[in-house]
């Protein structure tokens, strides 16, 4: 494309790119390079002020003011795991603090005239607790009924890992090693060989198979778990393969227009009408501190330091912000908390006046910047008088950690929106086409890294409760990082919140396999 015509082309920059208060942003934007050097951050949704004294300081350059309320709970974070909380905390006095402008975390919905696209969390499966929990709340999941399909060298290749195999765009000797490697991967008993599969790497099993099937993987894995096959614990990635190979198989994932920001949405839908002066969006908590019968949580919200206390806090964050701002931690927690890590994860979406790609839900594009794209509106195309107004693609963009700088300003993230949209109208003949618009959203640390060790030895750690201060999010347990192990999470942490406001020992955590 010109750049004539890509001048006509509008970008949108949305997102908050730290996801948190207490990181490096200096130490981020030098690892933009050259390019970058002369440009200011441009990052919205948090005061960076308060953040980066959180960071280089620590809880002892505020004076924190005396508790101006109490409350049964203060739950910080008002992504899906503490809207989830809060949700089943009903009954309780409790305190929802989420430091950005609006609910949802990574499971948050965008809409562009009407039409509703995904900036993160995209589905979830019929045998998980989140399609059980959706429907609960009244949300009925849509079926995706779509196995995943690849674009190889111009060509789309339906169901990849199912009979797309003998459709691959590869000379025969590299069909027949994804054929093998297929093969070895389902005999391997990753239940009973858990605990080592969990704590070695998945490029162990590639050696000696052609740089195709590492390609393809190192797409998959970045976009679903974090992390390339080098860093990948291997049991989680044969898992993936066995559910997809799987010749028996129905495709069993549900989603909604927008992913699961559905879920958020409706939670927040449901709780503001009752609860809205116990939910407090723009509130940067700074400090969470222990007392003898309370927790004391600060807070800046609109210029201006709080301080509520607590009988229990649930930190339903990421475990590089709760690090920080929880005092009194074992080294021992803080260090397995530290030891996570979490890439940067921009989702760009290409907006259509016109059908572009109706061919599948899900589609793999190895070897291009972005790993993977959907189509927002899949799960309500069929339905009866439904019109497509809109073919809206949302391109899964995870970026090695090294690069996050570049979404610090919006050159950058235009940059990457451009390389993008570039990437995508070579992919195929008749993709060549010009969107309305092109919004990216930008995400500085959402998705943690599903490395050797992090199931098995790090999580556990991370989940100890500290006697009144409980842990939940998605990095707090799972494979994976997903909307479900964030109910998931959030379910647990309320249970032990229970039990100790009846003066209940917490239940000690455990190694997996061990």
């Amino acid at each position: 494309m010109s750049a004539n015509r890509r001048d006509f082309i509008k970008f949108v920059v949305a997102g908050a790119v730290t996801a948190g208060c207490p990181i490096g942003l200096s130490l981020v934007t030098a690892q933009a390079g050259d390019a970058q050097k002369n440009q200011s951050a441009d990052v919205d949704g948090e005061d960076n002020r308060i953040c980066h004294q959180v960071r280089d300081k620590g809880n002892q350059i505020f004076t924190r003011p005396p508790a101006s309320a109490r409350h049964d709970v203060v739950i910080v974070g008002g992504g899906v795991s503490g809207l989830a909380a809060a949700y089943r905390l009903r009954q309780r006095d409790f305190l929802l603090l989420e430091k950005e402008p609006h609910w949802g975390g990574n499971a948050y919905a965008m809409e562009y005239e009407g039409s509703t696209y995904a900036t993160g969390s995209a589905f979830l499966a019929k045998d998980e607790y989140a399609y059980h929990f959706a429907k609960e709340i009244g949300l009925m999941p849509l079926p995706v009924n779509s196995p995943d399909a690849s674009i190889i060298r111009g060509e789309l290749v339906p169901d990849t890992w199912g009979d797309g195999l003998d459709k691959l765009p590869y000379p025969p000797s590299v069909r027949e090693s994804f054929k093998k490697f297929k093969k070895e991967m389902l005999a391997i008993d990753v239940e009973k060989r858990g605990k080592e599969l969990f704590n070695q790497p998945f490029s162990d099993f590639m050696k000696g198979y052609p740089a195709e099937l590492t390609q393809w993987w190192d797409g998959y894995g970045p976009s679903n778990w974090g992390a390339t096959s080098e860093e990948t614990a291997a049991g989680l990635a044969i898992l993936a393969l066995q559910e997809m190979a799987e010749e028996s198989r129905a495709d069993d994932r549900y989603t909604w227009p927008g992913g699961l920001g559905a879920i958020t949405k409706k939670l927040a839908e449901i709780l503001q009408p009752r609860y809205k002066d116990r939910m407090r969006t723009g509130a940067t908590t700074v400090a969470v501190v222990s007392e003898k019968e309370e927790v004391q949580v600060t807070y800046m919200l609109g210029g201006e330091l709080k301080t509520v206390a607590a009988k229990a806090v649930i930190m339903a964050t990421p475990k590089f912000i709760t690090r920080r701002i929880v005092e009194g931690l074992p080294d021992k927690q803080s260090d397995a908390m530290h030891q996570i890590r979490y890439i940067p994860y921009p989702v760009v979406n290409l907006i259509f006046d016109k059908p572009v790609f109706n061919h599948g839900y899900d589609t793999w594009c190895p070897g291009n910047t972005f790993t993977d794209f959907i189509v927002a509106d899949w799960v309500i195309r069929k339905q009866p008088g439904y019109q497509q107004k809109f073919n809206i693609v949302s391109c899964y963009t995870p970026m090695a950690e090294e690069n996050r700088g570049y979404l610090l300003n919006e050159i950058g993230a235009r940059k990457i929106a451009a390389n993008v949209l570039s990437d995508f109208q070579k992919l195929m003949p008749g993709f060549n086409v010009d969107p309305v618009e092109v919004h990216i959203y930008r995400r500085g640390h959402p998705l943690y890294m599903s490395t050797p060790g992090l199931y098995t030895r790090v999580q556990p750690l991370v989940r100890q409760p500290l006697d009144r201060v409980f842990f939940a999010n998605t990095d707090s347990e799972g494979q994976e990082s997903t909307t479900n192990a964030g109910i998931l999470a959030a379910q647990r942490a309320v249970k032990e919140v229970e039990a100790r406001l009846a003066g209940q020992p917490a239940p000690k955590q455990r190694a997996v396999a061990d």
